[in-house]
């Protein structure tokens, strides 16, 4: 199986100006292939360097795809930097020159000395003519090992990704195999109680499961590696069945399914309408439950006495709702508190849970917790 790094190029993105979209859908992409990632870089605007990450990422792998610096300014150095890690000349390719004229002519428009600079392609290099952008992409090949260059322009990249790229890697690779990920999301678990539960598992080499930890969640990411769809899909599918089996309810999703989607299902499923009164959090959680007619929610900005929480507390029983939420969280030195109460048809509970992460973060753990006591309260 190949091995592939991705090379992202941009002094924006080391600035934090724009975000790398580009990694992700090539690093997706390469997954559905069976083609193993190692790693993913991104360096500036500067040809020695970029050359230098390319021998140096030659020397680990197969497939080299680069992304951006392919336009036609000085600070454009793709071409340049692949042609001095490959020890080759910049050739001129006529017919690609006139190729870009007339794309330029068809917008009405006059291409530029600048835009000629695009013309210019690492010698030996098989040209992709861009149709839906002015930057030529290109695939060097060299002792058997391949960098691909592409535009940086996120819909220009994916399309010829698409029409080009994955059908040469189809082809020259052999590519039979096919990599799949499903993820499943854990609330109000820690990813060390997961970890003690499906631990074995994690000790498997195909199908793969890994954690990922986030304030008040823990992802479980299952990837199967295998020759067609029915075997990877099998191979998922009787994992996840024995994850399901071990942490039950826990689970609350699959891939894009989200914690509020999940209580608002419930909800909906009982027919069921709930209120969250809700102390010290910030009002993200609101925003997202905005369009909905299960849950309610409200902010209170002052903290409140213990006195008036429960004075707020049998206010809060008398309200028209199916389950009532009252929620306070609270700083204690380097940790948070957070209290619960529930009322429902099926009585009172009470709940209290810690956080010692960062307190940027409090407040997303302490909404997890709260959506996920209503989801599990509901039979």
């Amino acid at each position: 199986m190949p091995v592939a790094e991705i090379i992202t190029i941009g002094t924006e993105l080391l600035l934090g100006e724009i975000q790398d979209a580009n990694t992700r859908f090539l690093a997706r992409n390469l997954r559905d292939i069976g083609v193993d990632l190692y790693r993913t870089t991104i360096v500036g605007d500067n040809a020695s360097r970029i050359s230098q990450v390319i021998r140096e990422s030659l020397e680990r792998c197969d497939i080299i795809l680069t992304t951006g610096g392919l336009g036609p300014t000085v600070d454009d150095p793709t071409r340049q930097a692949v042609a001095d890690a490959l020890g080759v000349e910049l050739i001129f390719h006529p017919a690609l020159w006139k190729s870009i004229e007339q794309r330029f002519k068809r917008s009405g428009r006059k291409a530029s000395e600048n835009n000629r600079r695009q013309a210019y392609m690492p010698a030996g290099a098989e040209v992709i003519e861009n149709p839906v952008g002015t930057a030529p992409a290109f695939i060097a090949r060299q002792d058997g090992k391949d960098v691909i260059c592409l535009p940086g322009v996120p819909r220009e990249m994916e399309q010829l990704y698409l029409q080009s790229v994955y059908p040469y890697l189809k082809q020259q690779y052999r590519l039979t195999n096919i990599i799949k990920a499903h993820v499943l999301h854990v609330a109000s678990l820690g990813e060390s109680q997961v970890d003690e539960v499906i631990g074995e598992l994690e000790k498997q080499s195909n199908p793969t499961v890994g954690l990922l930890a986030s304030p008040g969640r823990v992802d479980i990411r299952i990837t199967a590696k295998g020759s067609s769809d029915t075997e990877v899909d099998g191979m998922i599918t009787s994992t996840e069945a024995i994850i399901r089996k071990q942490l039950g309810k826990a689970i609350y999703g699959r891939d894009d399914e989200t914690l509020e989607g999940a209580t608002l299902d419930a909800l909906a499923g009982k027919q069921l309408s709930a209120i969250f009164i809700l102390h010290g959090f910030g009002d993200e959680l609101g925003e997202r439950l905005l369009n909905n007619n299960r849950i309610h929610v409200s902010f209170q900005p002052e903290p409140l006495s213990p006195q008036q929480l429960e004075i707020r507390w049998q206010e809060i029983k008398t309200l028209p709702a199916g389950i009532t939420l009252l929620a306070t969280l609270l700083r204690q030195g380097d940790k948070h508190l957070l209290k619960i109460i529930h009322h429902s048809p099926d009585g009172e509970k009470h709940l209290s849970r810690t956080y010692g992460g960062p307190p940027q973060m409090a407040p997303q753990w302490a909404e997890y917790l709260c959506l996920d006591s209503i989801r599990r309260q509901i039979k």
